[in-house]
């Protein structure tokens, strides 16, 4: 193909209109065969339906007598790839604090803009509005994991294995109480394109 046809095509091909479908949300569809929203939400069920389902909950609450609290940590992502952990970590709080068996407090980022705001508060907010300092519930346990990944290749194929594991540190005695873990394998297939 000579360079002028090949300018045309590349020049045409980048005109083309763009079409967009709207898709369910848990509608599953995989184009690349990395980490994406359906795994996320696999994630996010699993580990919410095991940590509400092992002994830690019903000892913890017995233990203060009250719903456990607890804060995200650090979730790293130590695989090759990127991936928003933020997604599924937002799933299981919101899922864990949706089970009405645990609270959870807000994140080291959220707690500095709300500190902020009770200083703002001190110099322009009403008495009777005005929220006071030292009032925040301290957190229980403390959520942090990672997620780890390897890829197997070989020609056309590959195998995408992902393992994420979750814990809850007893903010108290530094005792692991809950520890999770889920898995996703995946084999991709790549077609050869020839010219």
């Amino acid at each position: 193909m000579n360079r002028l046809a090949l300018a045309l095509l590349l020049l045409s091909a980048a005109c083309a209109p763009v079409q967009v479908q709207r898709l369910d949300a848990r509608a599953q569809r995989d184009l690349s065969g990395r980490w994406n929203d359906t795994d996320a939400r696999l994630v996010a069920d699993e580990m919410v339906a095991d940590s509400l389902s092992r002994p830690w909950l019903q000892l913890a609450a017995g233990r203060l007598g009250r719903t456990p609290v607890v804060v995200v940590g650090q979730v790293r992502n130590q695989s090759m790839e990127h991936i928003a952990t933020d997604l599924f970590v937002e799933a299981l709080q919101r899922a864990l604090i949706n089970s009405g068996k645990v609270a959870f407090v807000a994140s080291a980022d959220e707690r500095r803009q709300l500190r902020d705001e009770r200083l703002d508060q001190d110099t322009n907010a009403s008495d009777a509005t005005r929220k006071a300092h030292g009032e925040e519930a301290g957190a229980d346990y403390v959520l942090s994991g990672a997620i780890n990944a390897t890829q197997d290749r070989s020609g056309g194929e590959s195998v995408l294995f992902y393992q994420v594991n979750l814990k809850l540190l007893d903010v108290a005695s530094n005792q692991i109480a809950w520890n999770g873990q889920k898995q996703i394998k995946k084999q991709v297939s790549r077609a050869s394109v020839t010219w």
